[in-house]
């Protein structure tokens, strides 16, 4: 006989453990099935809940790109601000421990999270079964069957390999791998031009290696708004990411020294060596084993099919995160855990798609909503913009942080904002101004006539909306 819950979530990471959190606030008798296992120091293995976000993802990624910058900042910044320090240098063990120090604290306390909520944490791996029923192997290999009247999909996804350059996590290596290395790579090969690879190469490069990003596209960050991309890559080459468009990982052969990669570019084919290889071509979708056949999960590729409501094609069967459409981004699975909790409910829930959050950590921080100023062409929307750029701005010069530009889409007819761009020091927070703007349907004009601090880098935003209809103040309205 199989144990019964109201809610069984698959999968423990941003969309999974949030849905069952807001599945048991709401009276559910709710389990979470995650298989997620750490190694620690002492070589010990340690189930872990938060999946690759919080184990090997979004907060050990910040952790180094945090640590990597106050390096950089000690070594070549403080002098101008009249701080003199001698002898700069890196400690390798101790930033990973700080960084795995935080994952720790963080995924344990999601499990304190549940045991406050009394959700169960079912540890191993689940599958779907018909009828509704859950079959879970188990670390030590023992299988349980549960069921519940609702079961939520929720698996993530895992870095795609490539048959040109294979992951050994020895010398060519995917991003888990590049957030523990144990020593500083003299020589680092980036596969990838993308969010992940621009990170990573970011971490590396600040202390010290030598990084080649090789990307396939001719288009840096073809994501993002043109003006924006134009303007991050001119900064990142300053700080000396050799970032190659345009050009195709071939093959790769490793020794025990070093990694040899054949690139393809509009020169012809060239080869270059490296002590590491990291593969960042994207993610796909865990799908491998989530279903029995016989429960007949309906699928869109290499993605669940799920309606605007994220069921499945399944009653009672629900998929978030990502599994299914849209971006792979850690707070768009959670907001859908969130709304199909309360959907089991009866109530009502909504997640707006079109107002997604996007961000890059890199320095300077890249970040943007809505429409971008190509996408608005492409469909034919008549638009005006207003930009302004941090070096015009006192408090950007006051940190020293003057790279970068806030840029402002509207349409032309009705002033509805339909996209805001940054590249710049704290984008990552800035935007979130913008964000909250577009989801009550501001205008640029509603930006405008706010009344922003000074000095912040918020006024950007502010003089951006001004530029829109060539009111700035602070720059010359062209």
């Amino acid at each position: 006989m199989s144990v019964k819950f109201d809610v069984i979530v698959i999968g423990g990471g941003p969309a999974g453990y949030v849905a069952a959190i807001r599945a048991a606030q709401l009276g559910f008798k709710t389990a979470c099935v995650e298989k997620w296992v750490n190694i620690d120091k002492d070589g010990v293995k340690v189930p872990a809940l938060g999946g690759t976000c919080l184990n090997v993802g979004c907060i050990p990624s910040k952790a180094l790109l945090e640590s990597s910058m106050h390096y950089t900042h000690a070594k070549d910044d403080l002098a101008k601000h009249g701080v003199k320090v001698g002898g700069v240098g890196i400690d390798i063990a101790q930033m990973i421990g700080r960084k795995d120090e935080i994952v720790s604290q963080l995924t344990g306390g999601i499990a304190q999270l549940f045991k406050a909520n009394k959700i169960e944490w079912i540890q191993g791996s689940g599958k779907l079964y018909a009828d509704k029923k859950v079959e879970v192997t188990k670390h030590n290999k023992d299988v349980i069957l549960f069921e519940a009247e609702h079961i939520i999909l929720a698996t993530g996804s895992i870095p795609i390999d490539i048959s040109a350059a294979p992951v050994d996590h020895e010398r060519i290596i995917d991003s888990s791998d590049a957030l523990s290395l144990q020593e500083i790579p003299k020589r680092l090969g980036v596969i990838g031009a993308g969010v992940i690879g621009l990170e990573m190469a970011s971490v590396w490069a600040r202390l010290g290696t030598e990084v080649i990003l090789f990307e396939a596209m001719d288009d840096f960050l073809a994501s993002a708004d043109s003006a924006i991309s134009k303007d991050a890559l001119r900064h990142f080459k300053k700080q000396g990411l050799d970032i190659r468009l345009g050009a195709r990982v071939t093959s790769s052969s490793v020794s025990k020294k070093d990694v040899t990669v054949t690139v393809q570019d509009a020169s012809g084919e060239q080869q270059f060596k490296f002590d590491r290889l990291l593969v960042a071509v994207g993610r796909i979708p865990v799908t491998e084993n989530i279903a029995d056949a016989a429960a007949n999960l309906l699928m869109d590729g290499q993605r669940v099919h799920v309606t605007g409501d994220c069921s499945t094609n399944i009653p009672g069967v629900w998929a978030i995160g990502d599994l299914v459409r849209g971006p792979m981004l850690a707070h768009k699975g959670s907001e859908e855990g969130v709304a199909v909790a309360e959907r089991i409910a009866g109530q009502y829930a909504h997640v707006n798609y079109d107002v997604i959050p996007w961000v890059i950590y890199t320095h300077p921080e890249i970040a943007w909503v809505g429409k971008t100023e190509q996408t608005c062409r492409q469909e034919g929307l008549e638009i005006k913009t207003g930009s302004f750029p941090f070096a015009a701005s006192g408090r950007a010069k006051a940190m020293g942080a003057t790279e970068g530009l806030v840029k402002i889409i509207a349409d032309a007819r009705t002033d509805k904002l339909l996209g805001v761009h940054i590249v710049g020091a704290n984008a990552s927070e800035l935007i979130h101004e913008a964000v909250v703007a577009m989801e009550f349907g501001a205008s640029s004009e509603d930006l405008a006539r706010i009344m922003h601090a000074h000095p912040t880098l918020a006024e950007a935003l502010h003089e951006a909306a001004l530029a829109v209809d060539k009111r700035a103040i602070h720059i010359v309205n062209k």
